[in-house]
């Protein structure tokens, strides 16, 4: 049992009001259905029916039920991929189909950002002042205290309860899990708000993202294989560019299949496809000055340590190398195998014509020593410190066209 730490009288009224909302469910449970009621009260009328007539409206029944059959489905459809739309568009995700949703909490309305006037404008972040925001004291869904049963997101301050989480349905069973094993360590583990990159999307944004994948007939809540991957960057580059992919432009998109395919599965789950196009569509719209305002205290707080460890004379410059080095290190956490300590940037393509993985084999000596200082340093990185914020092991880095 957990010790209520503060807030002590209002959860003492939640939890009353838990119970009568619970003693309310109970009884309704309890109730006979109408339908049911129904259908025992117009029994006798029914039987007084003659067999041939309740043959011909039988077969009247089942003709109409085959008729509206195909109509009735489509209806359906329609239906289901109207509420995948709105979930896209909510920033809501995937509804879980085996959920119970008698008991299920209320998740949280998602809010998505607008850019304000200064955006764009440089963001001064002190080197040598070391940013450790305290976590959150209480759950942030049911705002209780309960010492050791709380686990830390490693993005931002909030808490939960696995219990809280699995009420909300935004985690099936393999993924409490792996929060409760890896919440408490160096790994850390991304909450629901911070592992979805495209709740970082305004609503311009994400109806510009939206439209291209109206026009792709990319449908959401789907894996996609390599071709439609293929055929979906095809039509971007017509877009975008005016011109189809190059043969090494393939070959990239497929590079970036395999780097959002870790697994080796043969398809790419819709969240890790909808993770590397909003990132897509911050490199697009977004200045490095905005993209560091995205970055939270804990992982400023990471890009310092890192920059610190490289900077071993103190002079608070690094070279292009070193800051290549530190790029790469984001991604470490995201593998389980013990060959994850190789994987490097450059497996999934360049992010731009300036990025580490770009040109890699006519990187020159006089770029590696060019020197980077902390300002440079928190800039170029603020991608690939949002690129790694998901818990996923997919690589949400976006091959260039």
């Amino acid at each position: 049992m957990g010790v209520l730490m503060s807030k002590k009288q209002q959860v003492e009224k939640v939890q009353k009001c838990n119970a009568v909302v619970n003693a309310f469910q109970a009884g309704i449970r309890e109730r006979p259905a109408p339908a049911r009621e129904a259908e025992e009260g117009d029994g006798p009328a029914e039987s007084s029916a003659t067999p041939d007539e309740k043959n011909a409206e039988e077969a009247e029944k089942e003709e109409t039920d085959n008729n509206a059959g195909p109509s009735t489905s489509a209806r359906d459809e329609c239906k289901v991929n109207q509420e995948s739309w709105s979930r896209l568009r909510d920033g809501k995700g995937v509804e879980p189909e085996d959920l119970d949703k008698s008991h299920q909490l209320t998740p949280p309305a998602f809010v998505r950002p607008k850019r304000e006037a200064d955006d764009d404008q440089p963001v001064e972040v002190e080197l040598k002042k070391k940013e450790q925001p305290p976590n959150d004291e209480m759950c942030d869904v049911c705002e209780v205290w309960t010492a050791d049963d709380l686990y830390p997101c490693r993005i931002c301050t909030r808490m939960f309860h696995d219990g809280c989480l699995r009420e909300l349905g935004y985690l099936r069973a393999e993924a409490l899990q792996e929060m409760r094993d890896t919440a408490h360590t160096v790994t850390g583990w991304s909450c629901y708000y911070c592992d979805n990159l495209n709740l970082l999307l305004t609503e311009e944004e994400m109806y510009s993202l939206m439209e291209t994948f109206k026009q792709c007939k990319i449908i959401p809540e789907s894996c996609l294989v390599s071709d439609e991957l293929l055929q979906y960057r095809h039509y971007a580059s017509k877009q975008l560019f005016d011109k189809d992919l190059t043969d090494e432009q393939e070959e990239e998109v497929l590079a970036q299949f395999s780097a959002l395919d870790p697994e080796k599965k043969g398809h790419v789950e819709w969240f890790d496809f909808l993770y590397f196009e909003s990132l897509t569509v911050l490199r697009k719209f977004r200045s490095e000055n905005s993209m560091v305002r995205l970055l939270t205290a804990k992982e400023r707080n990471n890009a310092r340590s890192v920059f610190l460890g490289l900077d071993l004379d103190e002079d608070g410059v690094i070279t292009r190398a070193e800051c290549r080095q530190a790029q790469q290190s984001w991604f470490h956490k995201l593998n389980k195998d013990s060959q994850s300590c190789n994987v490097s940037i450059s497996h999934v393509g360049p992010m731009c014509e300036s990025s580490p993985a770009s040109s890699g084999s006519e990187r020159s000596k006089t770029d590696d020593s060019r020197p980077v200082t902390w300002a440079d340093f928190l800039k170029e990185s603020a991608i690939y410190l949002l690129a790694a914020r998901p818990n996923s092991s997919a690589m949400h880095i976006r091959v260039p066209l």
